[in-house]
C-alpha cells in the first residue's frame, strides 16, 4: 500500500472515530452538556477538515462548497477556546456577544466571493493554475496560523487561572481536569505545527515525497490523539468541575477590606484542629468560612496572604499529619494506604502520594514502615 493509499485509509478511520465520539457526546446525558455539545463540535469539524485528505473519493474537482467546507476551519479554534471556559468555568453559556469569533470565517468566505464563489468552474481552475500565488490562498493560511497562536494565548492564559482560582478556594482535587485540558490544548498546538510545517511545504521549493511524508505523520499523530479522546472520555465520564467565573482571585481582593489579626489566625488553626473538617473530601473555602461564621473573603486572605498557602495546601496540610499518625499507629496497622487516604479526606490516590511526599519527603508506603519500625 503506498502513502496516498495509506494517507487515505487513515483519514477515513481518524474521521469515523471522530463521528462516533462526537455522536456519544451529543447524545449521553450528563450535567456538562454545553462543554459535551462543544467538544463534539470540535470533533465534527476537525473531521471535516480530515476530509480534504480524501475530497477526490466523494467531491471531485473545484467546487464552492469544497471550498466553504475547507473554510470550516476558522470555527476550530474558537470552539476549542469556548470548550475549554466551559470547563473551567461552571457557569459558561454561550451568548449572542460570543458571535464575533466567527468574523474572521465570515472574512475568508468573502475574500473567495470574487475570484472563486463567482465564477464558473473554468474560471476557478485557471485560477488554480498557480496556486502558490493566489493571494486569498495565501491570505487563508497566514490568518489561520495568527488566529490559532491568538487563541493558544488565550487558552493557557484561562488555565493559569483557573488553576489558581481552584488551588484558592477548592481541598479537593482539580489537577485531573488541568491536566486534562493542558494536554489537551498542548497536543492540539503540536499537531498544528506539523499542519503549519506541511503548509509552509506548500510555498516553498520541496521534493514531493518529503510533502507525502509529512502528510502521512500528520494523519497518523491525528489519529492516534483521537484515539486518546475516546479512552480520556470513557475513562474519566464525569472528570469535570468547573468553578464559578465570578470567583476572584485572593491577589485582586483588597486587604484593607478585612482585619485579620492574630486571634482570627488562631481561631482558624483551633477549628481546624478540634473540629476536623478537613476530612470532608469536597471542603470549600465558602463551606469553611460558614462553619466558622466568617466572611469567605476574609478567610481567603487569612489562609492565602497572612498564612501564605494556597487553601489546597492548607487543608492538605492537616490531611497529611492526620494520615501520618494514623500510618504509626500500630493498632491500625491493618489499614491500607487506600483506606486512609480516604478516611483522611483525599480522593485520589495519586494527588495524596504527590502531597504526602511533598510535606514528608517519603512515600507513604516508607514513612510508614520507618515509623512503625522506630516504635516496636
Amino acid at each position: 500500500m503506498n502513502q496516498v493509499n495509506s494517507l487515505t485509509v487513515i483519514a477515513i478511520l481518524s474521521c469515523f472515530i471522530s463521528l462516533l465520539l462526537a455522536s456519544f457526546l451529543l447524545s449521553v446525558k450528563s450535567k456538562n452538556k454545553i462543554s459535551n455539545k462543544l467538544f463534539a463540535t470540535f470533533l465534527i469539524l476537525s473531521a471535516i477538515d480530515l476530509s480534504g485528505w480524501f475530497q477526490y473519493l466523494y467531491l471531485p474537482g473545484l467546487s464552492n462548497f469544497g471550498m466553504a467546507k475547507s473554510l470550516l476551519s476558522f470555527l476550530q479554534m474558537p470552539v476549542l477556546y469556548f470548550y475549554v471556559l466551559s470547563v473551567c468555568y461552571s457557569d459558561f453559556k454561550l451568548k449572542p456577544k460570543h458571535a464575533w469569533h466567527i468574523i474572521p470565517f465570515v472574512i475568508a468566505n468573502l475574500v473567495m466571493i470574487p475570484r472563486f464563489y463567482s465564477v464558473n468552474t473554468i474560471s476557478k481552475y485557471s485560477l488554480w493554475e498557480d496556486y502558490n500565488r493566489i493571494y486569498e490562498v495565501i491570505y487563508i493560511h497566514v490568518s489561520i496560523e495568527l488566529q490559532f497562536i491568538i487563541y493558544i494565548i488565550f487558552i493557557f492564559v484561562i488555565l493559569n487561572r483557573y488553576k489558581r482560582i481552584y488551588q484558592q478556594n477548592f481541598s479537593d482535587t482539580g489537577s485531573k481536569v488541568f491536566q486534562w485540558l493542558f494536554q489537551f490544548t498542548f497536543v492540539s498546538a503540536v499537531i498544528h505545527s506539523v499542519v503549519i510545517l506541511k503548509n509552509i511545504l506548500k510555498f516553498v521549493d520541496f521534493r514531493e515525497n518529503t510533502f507525502e511524508s509529512v502528510q502521512l505523520v500528520l494523519s497518523i499523530l491525528g489519529l492516534i490523539v483521537i484515539c486518546w479522546y475516546v479512552l480520556k472520555a470513557l475513562r474519566y465520564p464525569e472528570l469535570f468541575n468547573g468553578v464559578n467565573s465570578n470567583t476572584v482571585l485572593v491577589e485582586d481582593l483588597n486587604p484593607r477590606e478585612f482585619h485579620t489579626n492574630s486571634k482570627q489566625i488562631n481561631q482558624l488553626t483551633s477549628y481546624m484542629e478540634k473540629e476536623k473538617p478537613y476530612l470532608n473530601a469536597s471542603l470549600t473555602i465558602r463551606n469553611l468560612a460558614d462553619q466558622m461564621g466568617m466572611n469567605s473573603r476574609e478567610l481567603s486572605i487569612t489562609i492565602n496572604q497572612k498564612l501564605n498557602q494556597h487553601f489546597f495546601d492548607f487543608v492538605n496540610g492537616y490531611r497529611i499529619q492526620e494520615a501520618m499518625d494514623i500510618l504509626v499507629d500500630p493498632a491500625k496497622k491493618d489499614e491500607t494506604v487506600l483506606e486512609i487516604l480516604y478516611e483522611v479526606g483525599f480522593n485520589s490516590k495519586s494527588s495524596f502520594n504527590t502531597a504526602f511526599k511533598k510535606h514528608t519527603g517519603k512515600t507513604p508506603t516508607e514513612f510508614r514502615k520507618i515509623g512503625l519500625k522506630s516504635i516496636t
